[in-house]
């Protein structure tokens, strides 16, 4: 292997079958829940706000937090990875009919996720850009995103998936689920959250003078 794989996925797909396993040797009654990227508000933390001012939130968090702070979304070697979005009201619903019907549910298996909001992560900061401009009323930056190394931004040793597009074919056969609201719709409900929410927060930091 030239690539080192992280530990995150590894001790997914470990416990996965750990649980599998024991449902196979000794009936342990169990329903795996894979979420791919459940948005909405209250999604993740905005550095230095309601979390930790250093660590690096999921993308859509870390794309708010550059849109409020007025900085140009930064993106990865390129970003021209692939990526899906589920709103986190559809995301609960599906849970729901999972509880709600235990014998269609019992032994299986679940990608929870929205294959119609298939997006390259660079067309992403360009929609986020657009919407945040909509509900916030401000204009882009003249130049709203920015390409950045990997080592810069993470530090060696990073690594991730060129793709990540859930196959629905086993909830829609046991659960009859299809996931209904769109990237757009899904970004306006979030990002006006995230205005609404944090955004004089976040001027007080940027106004705060840096300790000497």
């Amino acid at each position: 292997m030239s690539r080192v794989r992280w530990s995150y996925a590894c001790a997914k797909q470990l416990i996965e079958r750990l649980v599998y396993a024991e449902g196979a040797e000794n009936g342990l009654e169990f329903t795996i829940v894979r979420s791919f990227n459940w948005i909405g508000p209250r999604m993740d933390f905005i550095p230095g706000i309601d979390g930790p001012s250093e660590g690096v939130p999921r993308v859509l968090a870390c794309f708010s937090n550059n849109l409020l702070r007025g900085e140009p979304l930064k993106l990865v070697d390129g970003d021209q990875s692939q990526r899906t979005f589920v709103y986190i009201k559809d995301a609960i619903e599906v849970v729901l009919l999972m509880i709600e019907n235990p014998a269609r549910a019992n032994g299986h298996i679940f990608n929870v996720g929205n294959p119609n909001n298939e997006v390259i992560v660079r067309q992403l900061a360009e929609m986020m850009t657009q919407v945040y401009s909509k509900v916030s009323g401000e204009a882009p930056l003249e130049k709203p995103i920015i390409d950045v190394s990997s080592k810069e931004f993470y530090g060696e040793g990073y690594d991730d998936s060129d793709k990540r597009i859930p196959d629905m074919t086993i909830i829609n056969r046991q659960l009859g689920w299809n996931p209904k609201t769109s990237l757009w719709d899904l970004l306006e409900s979030t990002l006006t959250y995230q205005h609404r929410t944090y955004a004089e927060a976040v001027k007080k930091v940027i106004a705060k003078p840096m300790a000497s």
